[in-house]
């Protein structure tokens, strides 16, 4: 899964990779967490647009969104078939931009958090899926989940699942739902390839979502407390 991660990029360095039009202004966060906003990068008339959704997607059906389970994350497998998802991943698919992720190790009764991120450092992209939800009174509000696939072998002994990383050369296709079809975007993502990523493991200090800083993400010695 993926229920944490870090984008500390600067917009110019995003706006490289992704190609957006907008010129946004946005602080570094290394503790981005499920409601919260983030960015994502969408094709609109046939541009790569930036935009501030909210993470945990609420399909467009929902009556009430408060009787509705959260939806960080949406699993590969079965994305055409499963109701909550089969739409956006149609028609709304985006691109979510980070620098790494984190991830917890289970030992005993305790968890062990990791940070996990590019070797060569620089931002990447996660696939995602929007839904704009409308309530009764005309308001709108525009959420998206990060799809997640099998770990590869960096990440296996550590947690089963990871999100699913788009290459820079599948942007387009799997942005443009107009001209290309769920199937074939689907079959563009699977595990990272077993040299991209990193781990290292670091403080309980991330396991609070109110902390933000560069500590978050600073290796812990071998032997040493990991306890933040």
């Amino acid at each position: 899964m993926c229920g944490r991660f870090v984008i500390i990029s600067t917009p110019e360095t995003l706006l490289r990779l992704l190609g957006f039009v907008e010129r946004p202004n946005f602080p570094p966060r290394y503790n981005v967490a499920p409601t919260q906003p983030v960015p994502i990068v969408r094709l609109v008339a046939g541009k790569r647009r930036f935009a501030l959704v909210h993470w945990g997607l609420i399909p467009s059906w929902v009556k009430d969104p408060r009787e509705f389970a959260l939806l960080i994350n949406a699993r590969i497998e079965g994305l055409t078939d499963k109701p909550s998802f089969r739409a956006a991943v149609k028609r709304r698919r985006c691109l979510v931009p980070a620098d790494g992720f984190y991830e917890w190790q289970k030992a005993g009764k305790a968890k062990r958090p990791f940070f996990i991120r590019p070797r060569a450092g620089g931002p990447i992209a996660f696939a995602g899926l929007w839904e704009t939800w409308a309530d009764r009174d005309g308001g709108e509000i525009d959420t998206m989940a990060i799809v997640t696939c099998a770990a590869n072998k960096t990440l296996a002994p550590i947690h089963d699942r990871m999100p699913a990383i788009v290459a820079p050369k599948n942007f387009d296709a799997w942005l443009d739902a107009e001209k290309v079809e769920a199937k074939t975007a689907i079959a563009l993502l699977g595990p990272a390839p077993d040299d991209l990523l990193e781990v290292q493991e670091i403080s309980t200090r991330v396991n609070n979502a109110r902390n933000d800083g560069p500590e978050l993400i600073a290796a812990v010695t071998a032997g040493s407390s990991a306890r933040g």
